[in-house]
């Protein structure tokens, strides 16, 4: 790798950290005068409002500024090419459903692609004032304390998130929950993937499993917990970009079973 490459990093997480802080802000002035946004249906149970979309095109302009050369990955709009060799991936509102409706479970998410690495992770939880951050290799911070995954050593000990989208049928989802009941365990879910995937990171859930996932909604928050001290499946995130997949991340002692109940219960 080239010399400049950790410099390259350095100053696109700190670009990465204060672009999710202002693009947040602007979310969050949205979220309290909810009742005046223009929502649009997707399809099933997949809303987008001018939120989602004016927080994108926000932050799109911070990297035209400051990274003109880097290719951009967005939810609600096109993608463009660049010429660095680094692709930023950004979902302006993780969880839409819960942010039109005044639930406070919604994140700002940015991840930074090289290769076939994600080497930037940030996610913003703006309604609690959190940033949950990592690089690849130099750990994972929550405002700027180390994170580190639960010490549980079993499903008995604490909750596993599911996720759920339209992009499958619901017959694996059941099924895995009734393993994780099963198992002993509890379920949560939160409508926000990158959110469940940050408290992985940080100890408040000891798992995270969902059939398919998007790149824009899971890269930065399974860099977060690799670095946290946790386990994910091995993937390539350009192949991530181009079709999403299955994701499984956990805590180190209970990473095979849930890739055993995804297995079990997931086509």
């Amino acid at each position: 790798m080239p010399n400049n490459t950790s410099t390259d990093i350095a100053n696109r997480f700190s670009f990465a950290k204060e672009t999710c802080v202002t693009a947040g802000a602007a979310a969050l002035a949205y979220f309290q005068r909810i009742e005046t946004l223009t929502i649009e249906q997707k399809g099933h149970q997949d809303l987008v409002s001018e939120a989602d979309k004016n927080v994108e095109l926000l932050i799109r302009k911070l990297l035209a500024e400051n990274f003109p050369d880097d290719a951009v990955v967005g939810e609600e709009h096109d993608n463009t090419i660049g010429t660095s060799g680094y692709t930023w991936v950004i979902d302006p509102i993780d969880g839409t459903a819960n942010f039109v409706t005044g639930i406070p479970a919604w994140t700002v998410v940015l991840a930074c692609v090289r290769g076939a690495d994600t080497c930037i992770g940030v996610i913003l939880d703006p309604v609690h004032n959190e940033v949950f951050a990592a690089t690849q290799g130099g750990g994972a911070f929550r405002n700027d304390t180390p994170m580190r995954v639960s010490s549980s050593e079993g499903l008995h000990q604490g909750s596993v998130g599911v996720g759920f989208s339209n992009r499958v049928k619901s017959d694996g989802l059941l099924e895995a929950l009734r393993h994780v009941v099963a198992g002993g365990g509890v379920f949560y879910r939160n409508a926000s993937g990158a959110l469940s995937l940050a408290y992985v990171a940080d100890g408040r859930l000891i798992g995270y499993i969902e059939e398919h996932m998007n790149a824009w909604d899971c890269l930065a928050g399974q860099l977060l917990v690799q670095e946290a001290g946790g386990k994910i499946e091995a993937q390539d995130a350009r192949d991530m970009i181009l079709n999403g997949g299955r994701v499984v991340a956990a805590t180190p002692t209970l990473f095979d079973t849930l890739v055993t109940i995804s297995d079990q219960s997931f086509a």
